[in-house]
Formats: C-alpha cells, structure tokens, sequence
C-alpha cells in the first residue's frame, strides 16, 4: 500500500510553538495508523505541517516516502531554520518529485495534491472539517474513490 499525506499547516494544529497538545495529538495518531497499515511506501507533500511531520515519522520507523515538492524553491520564504530541516528530510526521501515546473503559483499547491492522491492506494488526511487545500485534497480523494484515514486536530483539544 502507498499511503498519501494530507493536513493542515502548524498554525492549525496548535501553532509554531511545538510540541503542543494538538501536535502531540496528530504526531500519535499518525505513528498508530502507519504501525496499524504498514505502508510500503508514503508520499509527502513536504509543506511545514502534516507534510513534514508524515515524513519525519517515517524517517524514524524505516518507511519509505516519495516527496512531492509542488516546485522548485518551495521553501525559499520560509525561515532559515525551517528550510534547514526541509533540507534534511529532503535527503532522506526515497524519491523527490518536482510536480510542477517553474516557481511558485497557489494553484501548484493542489496540482501536486491531485499527484499524490493519484499515485497512492490511500490517504491519511488531518483534516479539521473546514475550507482550505486539506479539504479539497480530502474531497479529490474521495472522488478518486481512495480509501481515507482521517485525523480530526480538533479532538485533541
């Protein structure tokens, strides 16, 4: 099985100042489900969040991941410390796929999530129920008819 990540940006999941409550949430719910499935591979989107944090998870337990960077330079506005640990996740991937050619356009953002909910069996979504990129995933998801395992951030509250 190759299992695609979904979620929410930090901001939504307790903030930047982590560990939180909701991250150390998320972090336990996504690490049960990866044991509960075993995947043989991941894909990630790579975006600081869920993204990362799917990838860092199967750095630690051996679980290949396909990054799925949306284009290149994706982390050049970001803070020098976050683009160093983007760096070393980056080097640790199985496989980096530039889904998009160029520089940035938000539009990339859900042309890389059609990609990877294309190339997975399934979709681990952490997703809180409202409007943005995780629910359009979500629903692109569902219309591909993946099956999904989701997360609600908010239970952790």
């Amino acid at each position: 099985m190759i299992l695609a990540f979904t979620g929410h940006r930090l901001q939504k999941m307790g903030g930047f100042d982590i560990p939180n409550r909701t991250y150390n949430y998320v972090c336990a719910e996504i690490e049960r489900l990866l044991k509960e499935l075993q995947p043989e591979k991941t894909i990630s989107g790579m975006a600081i969040g869920v993204d990362q944090i799917g990838a860092e998870i199967c750095i630690k337990r051996n679980i290949p991941f396909i990054a799925a960077v949306p284009f290149e330079g994706q982390e050049l506005i970001w803070p020098i410390e976050t683009q160093k640990q983007y760096h070393k996740i980056l080097q640790k991937a199985a496989e980096i796929v530039i889904v998009s050619p160029g520089g940035y356009s938000a539009r990339k953002m859900q042309i890389r999530n059609e990609w990877m909910i294309d190339h997975a069996d399934a979709v681990l979504s952490v997703w809180n129920g409202l409007p943005g990129g995780t629910a359009n995933a979500t629903k692109y998801a569902q219309k591909q008819g993946k099956l999904i395992y989701s997360i609600d951030p908010g239970k952790a509250e």
